[in-house]
């Protein structure tokens, strides 16, 4: 049975290594030993602030998916929250198992919990099998999203 918790320090490791391991996250992670200084700065930062949510999925001991979620309160929809999930990845060993159905199921419940209207999220334009994935469990693609890289 999947588990979910907040992530601790001691995860960070095994977090990395999940967001490396994909075509995409291998050119713009670094997993090394030791870890770089900015992923400890990231993690410190996230578990810092109370609206966001670094949560792990674990079988048992095993650290088997990531996701961070975060909460935003906004003016428009009435000032009402909205949460954004990012960095959402399960460990290879165990793709297509429905961990990360589970994930975004644990998501959303952590949003309605806390009260937001909406769930929203991206990904790359190249991982079309995410799109398929997102799609199967009732997200629509409203907007085109854009970025500016600094």
């Amino acid at each position: 049975m999947v588990t979910f918790r907040i992530a601790t320090a001691n995860d960070l490791d095994q977090i990395v290594q999940m967001l490396a391991d994909d075509e995409l996250g291998k050119t713009r992670e670094r997993y090394e030993t030791p870890l770089p200084e900015s992923y400890v700065k990231a993690f410190e930062a996230i578990s810092s602030d109370q609206n966001n949510e670094l949560v792990v999925a674990c079988l048992g001991e095993e650290i088997v998916g990531v996701q961070q979620i975060t909460f935003t309160p906004y003016l428009t929809h009435q000032g009402s929250w909205r949460a954004t999930i990012e960095g959402v990845r399960t460990a290879s060993s165990v793709r297509g198992r429905g961990i990360g159905s589970q994930l975004i199921g644990w998501a959303i419940d952590r949003a309605k919990a806390r009260g937001c209207h909406l769930v929203q999220l991206t990904t790359d334009k190249k991982r079309e099998d995410a799109h398929r994935f997102y799609e199967r469990l009732g997200f629509q693609a409203t907007h085109e999203g854009m970025k500016l890289k600094l």
